[in-house]
């Protein structure tokens, strides 16, 4: 049997609107998660006096979560469709747990964005469809769950497909290339089985609907980027970075730089799961065995790439932010920890160029003293060192970032432009 292609898939939409059950659902309709849990799971859901929550539970495992019945961190969990192999990257929709979706959203190749069709568009289901966005995940699904609550009825199905549909097209998305799905997740009408009581629509279930997505193109036409993420020395065998590839493809006997130090090297060979590999393409994790370079020329958050086409080193970037949780204002000076690709390093916002609307994408005012939460923002950053840093058109892994400060993410954004480093 030929291994399934493999999709991390997110879950984003407001708080209440049933994120968790519907995953819950999706695992137990998959055999992912076995009836003997999910009767355990419903028992602890009585004993917490929330009877509906069983599905939820299956995600939300912290206590402090099933008491006051929302989800607060990121879980991982794997189901199959008949098509893919998934990764469920459960994003948190409560208001404080932004960070967390950002973490995750810049994992996933889709999203499934679940609206309830009794509540409608809320504040969250804006900020994480533009969150979406901007952190680069173009396909996406919309479930239009609680179909139940709202006694199978159409017409408030399309109420809610029309009011997501309005905000999605501002954000940016192509509305004509999704799927609205309504179901209920809570009963499972029209999860992986139609329901008669649906009978009004005719298009897929919403586990037909994710074998929908195409697996993102693996960039092997790019030239080489590989983040590093630890380096081992092992005795008799010399330095060992480890790392994934982002794009491009390596291959042993590969002349490769090391940046930002300059360090040029060649690769001895590569191995992934303890298995030498013939090359290594984008999604491998793997470690590799280089020639004469020692462990000052070589650290967590370098990049290695081609001696003729190195990782560019960043003096400046301009970016595009979004201000997700700031307690005051940001202004001019600010100087926070940057997260970009394996790197984390101090940079100073050194200028706003402007705002912007976030509907629109107009701008709103040139050259503010200041932006807060909830703003959309063109800025210049100095990095405080020297990192690598790419455009987002040219090498988005390597041009996503954020800005975390006081333990939580404040903004997020992307590289539009990169001054080099001279």
């Amino acid at each position: 049997m030929a291994e399934k292609p493999h999709m991390n898939l997110i879950f984003i939409g407001h708080i209440d609107h049933g994120k968790s059950t519907t995953v819950g659902r999706l695992l137990f309709e998959t055999k992912a998660v076995s009836e003997q849990d999910m009767k355990k799971l419903k028992d602890e859901a009585a004993k917490y006096n929330k009877p509906t929550f069983e599905f939820a539970f299956v995600m939300d495992q912290l206590k402090e979560e099933r008491e006051r019945g929302i989800t607060i961190d990121i879980m991982h969990r794997d189901f199959q469709t008949p098509k893919y192999y998934f990764t469920i990257i459960d994003a948190p929709g409560h208001k404080d747990f932004v960070k967390n979706m950002i973490t995750g959203a810049s994992q996933a190749d889709a999203a499934v964005l679940v609206l309830s069709c009794i509540d409608g568009v809320s504040p969250q289901t804006r900020e994480h469809a533009f969150l979406a966005k901007v952190l680069g995940i173009n396909q996406i699904i919309v479930g239009v769950n609680k179909m139940d609550a709202a006694n199978y009825d159409r017409i408030k199905f399309d109420e809610a497909k029309q009011g997501i549909s309005n905000l999605l097209k501002t954000v940016g998305y192509d509305i004509s290339k999704i799927l609205f799905v309504p179901y209920s997740a809570l009963a499972g009408d029209n999860v992986a089985a139609k329901s008669d009581k649906l009978s009004w629509y005719n298009g897929p279930t919403l586990l037909a609907a994710l074998d929908t997505f195409t697996v993102p193109n693996k960039p092997i036409d790019k030239p080489l980027r590989l983040p590093i993420q630890d380096v081992y020395s092992i005795s008799g065998f010399g330095t060992v970075p480890v790392g994934r590839v982002e794009t491009g493809v390596m291959k042993p006997g590969d002349q490769v730089i090391v940046m930002p130090s300059g360090a040029k090297t060649e690769i001895k060979s590569i191995e992934m799961h303890h298995q030498q590999l013939q090359k290594a393409e984008p999604g491998d994790n793997v470690g590799f065995n280089v020639k004469g370079v020692d462990k000052k020329d070589i650290k967590r958050g370098d990049v290695i790439g081609p001696v003729n086409n190195p990782p560019t080193v960043a003096a400046e970037i301009t970016a595009q932010i979004v201000v997700l949780n700031h307690p005051t204002a940001i202004a001019p000076g600010y100087t926070p920890v940057f997260h970009i690709h394996t790197a984390q390093l101090a940079a100073t916002i050194t200028e706003i160029v402007e705002k912007k609307d976030p509907k629109s994408g107009q701008t709103l005012q040139k050259n503010p003293e200041f932006i807060k939460t909830g703003d959309v923002a063109i800025v210049k950053i100095k990095p405080l060192k020297p990192i690598c840093m790419e455009k987002y058109g040219d090498f988005p892994q390597l041009g996503r970032f954020a800005i975390r400060d006081m333990g939580q993410t404040v903004a997020a954004g992307v590289v539009l432009d990169v001054v080099k480093k001279a």
